[in-house]
């Protein structure tokens, strides 16, 4: 078994910002909005706390040396190290943490958050995905 290197510390200290931002967007719009709401509204609250913030990000894929336009789009890119992925749904699904892997295998990232806003609870709906 290989030993892995933790996450960097800034890296951890971007994400706690990044749940921090959850919390303030979740108490002040609560469940039932669509994603893309939850999105701007989140994106806003990051940048707020003085943290670069792209949306929409384009992930490339790559297949041998094909270089494939699969129209892929990371929901949120904080500090150019975090990967957020969004969603308004019931519950977690392995599929939602394997689309997370998936884009940090891709954009050769460690950290990222699934934030699911449809809970009560946000702290509920907030898991941390390690690459």
């Amino acid at each position: 078994m290989t030993d892995r290197v933790p996450v960097p510390p800034e890296v951890d200290q971007v994400a706690r910002a990044v749940v921090d931002a959850a919390f303030a967007v979740h108490s002040r719009m609560g469940p039932g909005l669509l994603e893309s709401v939850y999105e701007v509204c989140l994106a806003y609250e990051i940048e707020k706390r003085g943290l670069s913030c792209q949306r929409q990000v384009h992930a490339p894929v790559l297949y041998d040396d094909l270089l494939i336009d699969s129209g892929l789009r990371i929901d949120l890119l904080v500090e150019d190290r975090l990967i957020i992925e969004l969603k308004t749904v019931e519950k977690f699904t392995e599929v939602h943490v394997a689309q997370l892997l998936t884009y940090l295998k891709l954009m050769d990232r460690r950290l990222g958050l699934l934030i699911n806003f449809n809970v009560a609870l946000i702290k509920d709906g907030i898991k941390r995905v390690v690459c």
